[in-house]
């Protein structure tokens, strides 16, 4: 097991939890504009191949930046795309969650900011962990609803696919993930993911032992283990989860959450004390459930003859 059974418990609630708000978030979203001009024209079928295109360039762009600024080790600007970015996310998770319950107001995009704005400032410039994993129960919620009207089924699996062996190269083969990762907790302090320090039972028992001594040792620093999950293994199972809502409803969408869940668990359960790539056990678990939800819809429609058959891969395509 890759951490203690309660921080793995933790761990995975949080992304239970983050995967259900994103999918009210993505629902709510789908009947009203997105804010602060993140909108996009409604798009037609033959318009998810330029769709996906922008998107991948969009994640290179993302990906270069981010390698770019940590290598030169630019941590004023990164610091700031952060806070720009947790702002905008925030706004528009909230704007989801307060719009329902408050009355009709023009200006709920600016109000949303100003609640938004002491959360991003502490994220970005204090290190509360309690904090930091609140907003980042609201942040992938907010980005998800952007890329969810840009994508099928289709272009959704081969976004995972890519994004499964970008995950897997940048953990096993080049390193990258673990550069970005250290750079972002020791030398900006920010860090995008859920982000929980623990001791482990001999680390807590040598802080026990140096509390009590009265030698210089007392005042040694003690490594304490920090279990992580990056964003990216948050935010692509909540856009996979939107694609099925909009497309077979909303049990197939609990279906897919359930398998990226199951694919998560697989991971921290049986995987080892070291570094991997997440996004190859949550894709197989998603495509797990995508497949039993066509299998499901297509022996429904088969069995009861529902007014006229449609074909498997016409709905496929929808």
């Amino acid at each position: 097991m890759k951490h203690n059974l309660k921080v793995t418990a933790i761990i995975v609630l949080m992304f239970l939890i983050t995967q259900f708000i994103g999918l009210y978030v993505v629902n709510y979203y789908s009947e009203k504009a997105l804010p602060y001009g993140m909108g996009m024209p409604e798009v037609q079928e033959q318009d998810y191949t330029p769709n996906f295109i922008s998107i991948i360039i969009a994640f290179v762009i993302a990906i270069c930046f981010l390698f770019f600024l940590t290598k030169f080790k630019a941590k004023f600007f990164l610091r700031i795309w952060f806070f720009f970015v947790v702002m905008v996310a925030l706004g528009m998770s909230f704007i989801a969650i307060l719009d329902p319950v408050l009355p009709p107001f023009q200006y709920i995009s600016i109000m949303v900011l100003i609640i938004a704005l002491p959360f991003a400032l502490s994220k970005i410039v204090s290190r509360n962990i309690l904090t930091h994993n609140f907003t980042e129960l609201l942040i992938y919620p907010g980005i998800a609803a952007v890329f969810v009207p840009l994508l099928n089924i289709i272009y959704l699996s081969a976004l995972l696919v890519l994004i499964s062996l970008y995950d897997a190269w940048a953990v096993w083969k080049s390193g990258i993930m673990q550069k970005i990762a250290k750079y972002q907790m020791n030398e900006m302090k920010v860090f995008g993911g859920f982000l929980i320090p623990y001791l482990s039972k001999a680390q807590r028992n040598k802080f026990k032992k140096l509390k009590m001594s009265k030698s210089k040792d007392s005042k040694k620093e003690i490594k304490v283990n920090v279990a992580i999950l990056g964003g990216g293994d948050v935010i692509f199972p909540i856009i996979a989860s939107g694609v099925m809502l909009k497309t077979l409803g909303v049990w197939p969408a609990v279906l897919v959450i359930v398998g990226a869940l199951l694919g998560l668990s697989y991971l921290l359960v049986f995987g080892k004390k070291k570094m991997y790539p997440a996004m190859p056990f949550i894709s197989a678990g998603i495509f797990l459930m995508i497949g039993i939800s066509y299998l499901i819809w297509w022996l429904f429609f088969i069995n009861f003859n529902m007014g006229s058959y449609i074909s498997f891969s016409s709905f496929f395509l929808y």
